[in-house]
């Protein structure tokens, strides 16, 4: 295994190479993105320059993170994962109509000495995120380094994620009421 020092200006989290990239063309990322655009001003649409903001902030800092897009009754989710797979995401947006907010998937044993995450839940927690630059308050930071570090599956250490749109799929599944 090897191992090599993330990027990010402040960051010391190390990213192990274990986990292939997926490969996705021009025409998928586009179709995806357009998705994602349209989930978010549907139920975020006051939202849509903030959320914008912060998956360009969470991309930089996880180039290698696969987007997995998720609708539920009153807001979306992307959840940024080392897979195609959501549930092994770390970090997750999460946008509806009362606002947006960053979640730790794995919130609960992190190390919070500011007491910024919120949820009583038995894993995930989450911080209210307000504006972009939220994103880069130093204590925000070591939580998303932290998050990142106890990640139990690594995310590649080179190429680029993919955008996989989980709505369509539940769209096709809901039942009129």
């Amino acid at each position: 295994m090897t191992t090599k020092k993330a990027t990010a200006k402040s960051s010391s989290a190390k990213v192990k190479a274990q986990v292939p990239a997926s490969t996705q063309t021009t025409a998928e990322r586009r179709s995806a993105e357009a998705q994602v655009r349209a989930g978010i001003a549907t139920f975020a649409p006051a939202h849509l320059q903030l959320v914008s903001a912060m998956r360009r902030l969470l991309q930089k800092r996880l180039p290698t993170a696969h987007e997995v897009v998720y609708e539920y009754h009153d807001c979306f989710v992307i959840s940024l994962s080392p897979s195609e797979r959501g549930y092994e995401g770390v970090l997750a947006i999460r946008g509806s109509k009362d606002g947006v907010r960053l979640y730790f998937n794995r919130g609960k044993g992190l190390p919070d000495p500011e007491r910024l995450l919120q949820g009583s839940g038995g894993q995930a927690r989450w911080i209210h995120v307000e504006g972009a630059s939220t994103l880069a308050h130093p204590a925000v930071v070591g939580l998303i380094d932290e998050a990142i570090a106890r990640s139990p599956v690594p995310f590649a250490g080179a190429g680029g994620g993919t955008v996989v749109d989980r709505a369509p799929s539940q769209r096709r599944r809901r039942r009129p009421a």
